[in-house]
């Protein structure tokens, strides 16, 4: 497929990874639909390209049909912080499982390339250190994580089957931990969660001992590598995108507490059920396939957030 203008459909386009992915897309000149229902999407994030006659916004719930002509889909919808896809778990599954079933389907119609956003939960609690994408995973299918851990997995499956069986031109990513500019501030996310409480001056709440490890992926390193594997035609994936840096959630804490000078105490609570103690991924297909690694680290990234949240 050449890099000459497309037209493109991205769904859950005003979130936190839509509306960066939007920018990136806007910006090589392509034409873009921005489909959100705005649960955790805010249209905020969009408003700035409102005028720009490559860009159109579609209120629309993924879980219901839609027709629109395009050239590529990035299927980016549904809630990603424990706090939202908890809030309302069938309806997460059926985001998950209707919402890939949908883009499949347009897919297959209109004969685009067809992305899916999904996820390090794929692997659960994991027993493998890092996490290599032959890794199958040990998810707990009827726990409170379940909806969309097991949502996101059914949805990798929909989109090989509908690769095998119907030869749609498929991409799956497995993303790991990302934090930016953008990330709600109620978002539950860990870091989105330590930034703001250390910016109001209130106890860091840390889960358990601390001791369980991330490693969080800057925005911008996370959009580059969704290019990448869209934009290229050797693999299908799934490809783990994401920053290999692992550090403990209590290290993160204290670096968050040292870069905002605040005087928050470090307070702990009860793990929840089914955390996963590690996490870190194994990105030696990416780097070999596509030629990405994340450039970003840790401190830069938390710099640009804080002044995000700052503002």
């Amino acid at each position: 497929m050449s890099e000459s203008s497309l037209r493109i459909l991205v769904t859950g386009g005003a979130g936190f990874l839509g509306s960066h992915l939007i920018d990136r897309l806007l910006d090589a000149g392509h034409e873009v639909t921005c489909l959100d229902n705005y649960f955790t999407g805010r249209k905020a994030n969009v408003a700035h390209h409102l005028s720009n006659p490559r860009f159109e916004l579609m209120r629309h719930d993924i879980i219901d049909p839609f027709k629109v002509e395009v050239d590529q889909i990035y299927n980016l919808a549904c809630p990603a912080s424990p706090v939202h896809y908890q809030h309302n778990p069938i309806k997460t599954v059926k985001t998950s499982v209707m919402g890939a079933i949908n883009c499949l389907g347009l897919a297959k119609r209109v004969r685009a390339r067809v992305f899916q956003a999904s996820t390090s939960e794929v692997y659960g609690d994991p027993d493998v250190h890092p996490q290599p994408e032959s890794y199958r995973g040990n998810v707990n299918p009827i726990g409170i994580r379940a909806c969309y851990d097991e949502g996101k997995r059914v949805a990798e499956t929909l989109f090989f089957d509908y690769h095998r069986e119907n030869g749609v031109d498929i991409r799956v990513v497995r993303i790991f931990n990302t934090y930016g500019p953008r990330m709600l501030p109620n978002d539950g996310r860990v870091v989105s969660n330590f930034i703001v409480q250390a910016l109001r001056g209130e106890d860091i709440t840390v889960y358990g001992d601390g001791s369980q490890t991330r490693s969080f992926c800057y925005v911008s390193d996370l959009i580059e590598g969704f290019l990448r594997l869209m934009n290229q035609d050797k693999i299908v994936g799934p490809v783990n995108i994401g920053n290999p840096g692992e550090f403990t959630i209590l290290q993160l804490a204290e670096k968050v507490i040292q870069m905002t000078g605040s005087s928050s105490r470090i307070i702990h609570q009860p793990l929840p059920a089914d955390d996963p103690l590690q996490r870190k991924p194994d990105i030696s297909l990416a780097q070999k396939e596509l030629g990405w690694s994340p450039e970003i680290d840790l401190e830069e990234g938390l710099r640009r957030t804080i002044a995000y949240f700052q503002t």
